[in-house]
């Protein structure tokens, strides 16, 4: 399959590491111009550099800001004012149940991991619409389904992702935009690589092993026995953008490695 994005305009959020860095590689590689975003100009220039290394005709524009805020996404709107691909990768997550997580991050977590990706889509939705052609990709994750009690807010954030986008692929129903979800499960990411990290140096292992020896001890339903890398994520992310994807839209896609228990 040939994908081809060429004249097209894609922005990922958050896409200076980890599966926002695969995401916007691959939309590059297809042909896409890309906007690499990231707080800091240092990490979008570094990111930049990475790609390059591997896409060197790669047509990248850079933006340095934090989306999770009103004001980052207003700025946003007046250096990018258009696109035709918008993927939804901003999220913050980490520990905490329902007796541990204060209201403070209750807030921060719907901020991030939702309301960064309703302010964006909002922003750029309407001209994907009028163009006849656009595609929405928030990336969920698998515990969107499988809510962690130990990560509560984190969980509750990614399913109100879900809702979310099968709401606006009705809200745009037969316009030639597609709005869908990609749910990850356990991936080598560069938090789960820090994560482990101190591990793996204590035990003699490599990352990997300790990465995959979490899997199966924490996510034991997982049929391909190991992690995803954010390459395999972004596969289907780059998929889901394609003119290829277009009888796709509403959808909840996993790329979980079958770790969530249901034939649906």
């Amino acid at each position: 399959m040939n994908i081809d994005l060429s004249g097209k305009t894609a922005l990922v959020s958050a896409s200076t590491a980890g599966i926002g860095l695969a995401i916007a590689t691959g939309l590059a590689e297809s042909g896409a111009e890309t906007i690499i975003n990231g707080r800091t100009q240092e990490s979008v220039d570094r990111a930049i550099e990475t790609i390059r290394k591997t896409v060197p005709q790669a047509k990248l524009r850079p933006f340095a800001g934090d989306l999770g805020t009103q004001a980052g996404a207003e700025a946003l709107a007046k250096a990018v004012p258009s696109a035709d691909i918008l993927v939804n990768n901003l999220g913050v997550f980490g520990p905490g149940d329902i007796f541990s997580t204060e209201d403070s991050d209750w807030e921060r977590y719907f901020q991030y991991n939702v309301m960064s990706g309703v302010r964006l889509t909002r922003q750029y939705l309407k001209g994907m619409v009028d163009r006849g052609w656009g595609r929405v990709v928030f990336i969920s994750s698998e515990s969107g389904l499988n809510i962690p009690p130990d990560m509560l807010a984190y969980g509750f954030s990614k399913t109100a992702q879900l809702s979310i986008a099968r709401g606006i692929a009705k809200t745009v129903a037969g316009s030639g935009v597609t709005v869908n979800s990609v749910l990850p499960g356990p991936t080598l990411s560069d938090g789960l690589r820090a994560m482990v990290a101190d591990t793996a140096k204590k035990e003699g292992k490599s990352v990997e092993q300790v990465a995959n020896e979490f899997v199966l001890a924490h996510r034991s339903s997982t049929l391909i026995k190991r992690v995803a890398t954010t390459e395999e994520v972004a596969n289907m992310v780059v998929y889901v953008c394609s003119p290829q994807a277009s009888a796709t839209t509403g959808a909840a896609l996993r790329v979980d490695g079958g770790v969530v228990d249901t034939i649906a």
